[in-house]
């Protein structure tokens, strides 16, 4: 007997009050969401908002030349889409599934309407802060940080949003996410491996010490955990 996809798998629909939930319900749509999938263009108006209950959906900067970099991830903590419900209806960013999951999406109509109630627009203003203090630590980190520890901030980041320890990923993906070349990635992934941090064959990363990796990594990934933690707690008081 199939089972059914659990909404609350995503951390901000859990948080939701029991009323806000029931609501949203049969307004939400579970859909699958493959690698590489884009949710969203740079400059296009946005139809829904995604919230991933066991996909990643990186964020991108996309130049005119085609060159792109990841500002920030977003995983089973939160919500694809903020340009929604922020009044913007657009964003110069792009969207792209980093890691194959599922996840469930509500209509923008549904969320504009939504925002308006208090306990919704207090929840979703929270996680933006947090969403935007990634923002901000990552642009710190590419300009003042080595590459090995942006690698490592980037795998940290990724691996608390999935519920297992492996990634399925290329290294040009990861180039291309970090904005640097391949050669560069390659030379980290080498480095982390010898030292008995991951494993990584086949365009799969397993973690295999993430104290480690917590270790070597620069105060980026501290900071914008801490402020996850802080704003978004198990339990919100809403």
């Amino acid at each position: 007997m199939a089972v059914s996809p659990d909404p609350r798998k995503n951390e901000l629909l859990a948080a939701l009050p029991e009323a806000e939930f029931q609501r949203w319900l049969p307004q939400l749509e579970w859909v699958d969401m493959p690698l590489g999938q884009v949710v969203y263009e740079s400059g296009s108006t946005l139809s829904h908002v995604y919230f991933p209950t066991t996909a990643i959906v990186s964020l991108l900067y996309v130049m005119e030349n085609g060159a792109s970099a990841e500002i920030a991830v977003v995983g089973h903590e939160g919500v694809v889409g903020i340009s929604l419900f922020m009044g913007g209806e657009s964003t110069p960013s792009r969207g792209v599934v980093q890691s194959a999951g599922q996840g469930f999406r509500l209509p923008s109509q549904v969320i504009k309407e939504e925002f308006k109630r208090a306990p919704v627009l207090h929840l979703l203003l929270r996680y933006t802060q947090a969403l935007i203090t990634q923002m901000a630590q990552t642009a710190v980190c590419n300009r003042h940080h080595s590459l090995d520890q942006q690698l490592c901030r980037w795998l940290l980041l990724s691996l608390d949003r999935l519920q297992g320890n492996e990634l399925v990923m290329t290294q040009e993906l990861i180039a291309n996410m970090l904005g640097v070349r391949r050669e560069g990635v390659t030379e980290g992934a080498v480095k982390l491996q010898n030292l008995g941090l991951i494993r990584y064959s086949r365009g799969r990363i397993t973690v295999l010490d993430r104290p480690g990796l917590e270790n070597r990594t620069c105060e980026c990934y501290a900071v914008v955990k801490k402020e996850y933690d802080r704003l978004l707690p198990d339990k919100l008081a809403i």
